[in-house]
Parts: structure tokens; sequence; C-alpha cells
């Protein structure tokens, strides 16, 4: 094989220096989450590709790395908070409510790479597990922020928005509980594409087949009269993946649909007007308001908004750090209540987060438990803090002038280290002149200098290159100065 192999695209290797400046920001992130009484878990990287695509939408559904190996279907992790939930309803369930767990690590999904975005990247987070709104969100948001701070990031915002809200309002509008989901999910491609795009594509789903149905019939019925009428129709239904009973409900739905046109116009245009109120909460309240009585709407969950705007602030976080925005969605479906993104001074999204009541139970839990909780992404934290790095070990490289002199430099290195040191002997035997030049070039702030007359007197020459002196000292010495 001839050339340079390259990581794969959109992958990246970090080198030591970076590397070094990852490792301080996430330390410094997981001693605020310690500090906070969260307790760290670690999963696997590879998880059953079906826990994700449940309940990821199909925007993160289409960027998962997925496979097939030993005839079952795997996934490589594309978030944590699946995974997370996942581990609490296998092992966790005994243990006492609220569950404060925190993670690390790599996710990845196939996204086109461009500035701080890449397809393997690192998430650190935390869930609260067992934490009821709103005071758990307010922690959560709190905390998020908290980790911003100790990692000197400056000027970032937080846009907070309310699936609940949208869902409530959603529900007053005689839609299905499916169109409802769809319209849901649909809010970042409404501000996107706007609300056309979105209504032709529920008039698509809504169209159905060239059947009528008969008036006054409620669903039990229905679906009789439509089986009846596929039989008489001779239409063979036993082909395909589906059930019987799966595809004359989705032939009911569509259907019904056609009832929804109107119902459908009517709620984009609402919520066309919705995802265009953002702003501080004493804007973006009083202008939802507005728009509720003037549609003659209800959305108690407002009150929930406003208790963890309250709580958020008596965490000491300056209210006017937070837009309200009841048109984000982020695109997971598991979204319940809560979601929230934060971003640094320059639009650059550095964490999200939010409430998911029902994921406990769709995973399989015994009963439905509340759960939030958010993740920054670490690679845009990194760039976004000024917090100075905490300092390095100084670095003493320890040169043996001949292969006789070898393990008494072990024995100085050792001495280094246990003096707070980092400490590298010579391996490549290298001449005294070559190896302070060597320790230049990586930055060594000292050389200690073995030979037969030191390993005799049980000492070293000392050299700190920052101060360029020289002298002798003795091996119970060493390092006590520094």
């Amino acid at each position: 094989m001839s050339g340079t192999i390259e990581a794969v695209r959109g992958m990246r290797d970090v080198l030591p220096a970076e590397q070094w400046q990852a490792r301080a920001v996430q330390r410094t992130l997981e001693a605020t989450f310690e500090a906070y009484g969260y307790a760290p878990v670690d999963l696997p990287i590879i998880e059953s590709r079906e826990l994700y695509l449940r309940k990821l939408g199909e925007e993160l559904a289409g960027k998962v790395y997925e496979f097939n190996f030993g005839g079952r279907d795997l996934a490589l992790r594309p978030e944590w908070t699946a995974s997370v939930l996942r581990a609490y309803v296998a092992h966790l369930q005994d243990q006492p409510l609220p569950l404060r767990l925190s993670y690390n690590g790599p996710v990845f999904r196939y996204e086109r790479p461009h500035r701080h975005t890449y397809r393997q990247f690192t998430q650190v987070g935390v869930e609260i597990v067992g934490g009821p709104s709103p005071r758990a969100d307010a922690e959560a948001l709190a905390l998020a922020c908290a980790g911003l701070d100790a990692t000197g990031v400056t000027g970032y915002q937080v846009l907070m928005g309310h699936v609940g809200v949208v869902r409530e309002l959603l529900a007053q509008f005689g839609l299905t509980e499916r169109t409802r989901d769809t319209l849901v999910w649909s809010l970042e491609r409404m501000r996107k594409d706007g609300a056309a795009a979105v209504r032709a594509h529920l008039h698509e789903r809504a169209s159905a087949p060239p059947i009528e149905l008969p008036p006054g019939l409620d669903e039990e019925q229905a679906r009789a009269w439509l089986l009846r009428t596929l039989q008489a129709m001779e239409i063979d239904l036993s082909t395909g993946t589906r059930s019987l009973e799966q595809v004359v409900a989705r032939l009911l739905r569509k259907l019904r649909g056609r009832d929804e046109h109107a119902a459908i116009d009517r709620a984009l245009d609402v919520l066309e007007r919705l995802v265009a109120i953002q702003g501080p909460a004493s804007q973006a309240l009083p202008a939802l308001a507005a728009l509720l009585e003037e549609q003659g709407l209800r959305a108690g969950a407002l009150d929930e908004v406003r208790a963890i705007l309250a709580m958020v602030a008596a965490h000491g976080i300056d209210p006017d750090r937070i837009d309200l925005d009841f048109g984000l969605g982020r695109g997971l479906h598991y979204y319940t209540g809560l979601i929230f993104e934060i971003a640094d001074a320059g639009g650059t999204q550095l964490c999200g987060g939010g409430r998911y009541d029902d994921l406990v139970a769709a995973l399989g839990g015994q009963k439905e438990v509340p759960a939030v909780g958010f993740a920054y992404g670490l690679e845009r934290v990194v760039a976004a803090a000024t917090a100075p790095l905490p300092p390095r070990r100084p670095l003493a490289l320890v040169a043996p002038v001949t292969d006789e002199d070898y393990a008494y430099a072990q024995d100085v290195a050792h001495r280094l280290r246990e003096r707070g040191l980092a400490a590298s002997v010579d391996v490549r035997g290298r001449t005294l002149a070559r190896n302070l030049s060597d320790a230049a070039r990586r930055g060594a702030r000292y050389v200690a200098i073995v030979g037969v007359e030191e390993r005799t007197s049980r000492s070293v020459v000392w050299r700190d290159l920052e101060r360029h002196d020289e002298r002798r000292v003795s091996f119970d010495a060493l390092g006590g100065e520094l």
C-alpha cells in the first residue's frame, strides 16, 4: 500500500495540543456536574438500531450509522439520551428518584461536515430521571449555563420553547394524533421552508382512495364497513408486511383525513404565527396571549413556562440571557415539554436539551417516569471557551550519557515524578547536544544529565532551559525547590 492513509471523511484526528484543551474543558464540565450531585455512567457505543429509530425523528434517523452484524440490526450511538434511559430501564428502576446521571463520550451522525460539525463528535451531558417540571427543568437549564460559565464561555444566549404548549394548542383543532405529531415534528421545517411546504406534505398524506365512508359511522362500524367493501372489490390484503388490521386502519386514517384539510389549514395558520413569536419573555408571553385570545384558544402549559422562568431566575440566571421561541423543535420526537438550546455570541449552538416524560415507558419501563436533560457538543464548547487552561506539569528530560547510566536515569525520573514533574528518559541514545536540542523543541523546562560521576555521587547535572543556568543537585534534594 502506498500513499498516506487518511481518516474517514467527516471524522477527524485530535492531536495532542487540541486534546489537552478538550480534556481540560471536559474535566471542568464534569466537575460542575459533580458539584450538583450527578453520578457518571458509561454506556456502549453500539446499540440496537431500534432504540434510536423509534423516537429520533426522520431528520436524525436518516443520519444514523446503521449496520447488520450476526443477524442483528445495530447502530453507532447518535446521541446519549435514549441510551441512558435504556440503561435506566435495564438496571436502575429500583433506585430512589430523582436519579441524576452524567455522561461523556463520542456520538456519530452522518452530517455534512462544516465548521465545528463532525461526523464523530463528543457529547457531555446529564439526565435527571424522575425529576418533574418545573423544578427539574429549571435545574437542567441552570446547570447548562453553569457549565458554560465555568469554562469561560461569554455572551451565550438561551433559546427556550415548550412542546407542551404546541401540543395543547393542536389538541383544540380536532386533528388526529398522527397529524398532531407530524405538525409538532415539522416546526423546524416550517421555520426553514414555510408553512406551505408542511401543508403540501400533510394534504398529500391525507389523500385517500376513491371510496366515500357512509356518514354517521363510529370507528368500529367504519372499520367493518371498509373491510367488507375491500373484500367485495376482491382486493387481496394478505400480501406485504402489514397485517390485515394495520392495512384497514391505515386506509381508514386516509379516509378520515379528508375531513382534516380545513382543520390542518387553520392549525398551520396559527402555528406559522406561533413560530414567529420569539424574544424576551416580557415580549413573547404577551404576544402569545394575544394570539390565543384572537383565535379563541387556551394553553395552560404557559403557566409551566412562567414557573420554569421564575425558578431559573432563582438559580441566579440573568433573564436577559433567555429568549422564548415557541417554534423550537430540535428534530427529536421524544420531547414532551421544555426544550432549549444555548448558542454562543456568534450563533453557534453549544448545547441543547429538554423534557421527555414518555421515553421511559416507551423503552419498556415499569411505569411512566418524568425526565429531563441536556448535552453539550464538546468540540463547540472548546472553541468558545476562554477560561485559562490548567498548567501542565513541567517536563524534564533525563539524559543518560551511556547505557550503564540508564538504570540510574530511571531512578532520577521516578524521583522527579514523585515531586510533581513530568519526566521522560531518552531512549534513543542521543548525544548531550542532541538531547538539549530535542528538549527545547518539545518545550521541556529541564534537562537532568546523568553519567558515571553522577551515578557515583548520587547527583545530577540539572539544567534549567528557561533560566539558562546549570548546577549540580543531589538526588535527595532533586525537585525539592520546584
